[in-house]
Parts: C-alpha cells; structure tokens; sequence
C-alpha cells in the first residue's frame, strides 16, 4: 500500500474532483431549470455533464496525462534521447574506475557487467569509437607512473 502511495493519493483527488464536480453540477442544473420554469431531467443532466467533463478531460486532463505518462513512458523504456546521458555518464565512469583501479579495473567491470546483466559489455557512448571508451584514462601521468612503480 506505502508502495503505490502516490498513486492511491492522485486517484482520491481524482474521485473527490469527479464526485464534486458532478454534485455542484447537479444543483446549478436544478437552479438553472428553476429560473426557466421547468423541472430538471435526469437525462438532460447527464448529457450536459457528460459533455462537459469529456470537454475539460480533452482540453486538460488528457494532454497533461499524456506529457507526463508518455514521457515516464519513454523514459523507462530507454529511447535513445533519454539514453544518451547515461551512456555518457557510464563512459566517464568506467574512465575513472580505470584511471584508479588500474589493471584490477577491468576485473570490477567485468563483474559490475555480470551483476547487472550486461552481459554484452557496455552500451556504445554516443559519438565515442570503441578504443576511445576502452582505453579511457589509460595515459593519465599519474596512472602511467604508478603502473611503473607496481611493475
């Protein structure tokens, strides 16, 4: 229930606005039909609300929930708009595991790929050849130097 929280607080707002919007509805319906001399029908009544509420859903609700789900949508599924900055962000990583972890740094990549299912190694970065990603960090000085003093 803690899990879903979020949504089980938007789908109240949302009963709670429907509900409302339906009952204040229904009683300037009756006011309207009073100052006309006529009895208000149930049928007129939910015709006119049911126009109005597809109309306000249309125009707000269902764009607003579009931009919002489509985007988490796409997201989540990882377009490749919404891919490009972790690529990036795993090439820099994998740059300073190497840069610090010297030759034990391919073993902790290697692993971090079996344990997080990369099984076909890293995701190209964008606008990055191979070697360049591979051997990132590889002629930093003091990478060089300290590689000179283990060996």
């Amino acid at each position: 229930m803690r899990r879903y929280a979020y949504g089980w607080i938007t789908l109240a707002f949302f009963l709670v606005s429907i509900v409302l919007h339906w009952w204040l509805g229904w009683h300037a319906f009756v006011e309207e039909a009073a100052e006309h001399g006529q009895q208000p029908e149930l049928a007129s009544y939910l015709t006119q609300m049911g126009r109005d509420t597809f109309e306000n859903w249309q125009s707000e609700f269902l764009q607003l929930m579009w931009q919002v789900m489509g985007l988490a949508y796409f997201l989540y599924v990882g377009s490749p708009s919404s891919k490009e900055n972790d690529d990036r962000m795993e090439a820099k990583i994998d740059a300073l595991l190497r840069i610090n972890g010297g030759d034990e740094a391919e073993k902790l990549l290697a692993d971090l790929d079996r344990t997080f299912m990369r099984d076909q190694g890293h995701a190209q970065p964008h606008g990055h050849e191979e070697e360049i990603a591979r051997t990132a960090g590889r002629d930093i000085a003091h990478v060089a130097l300290a590689r000179k003093k283990r060996a």
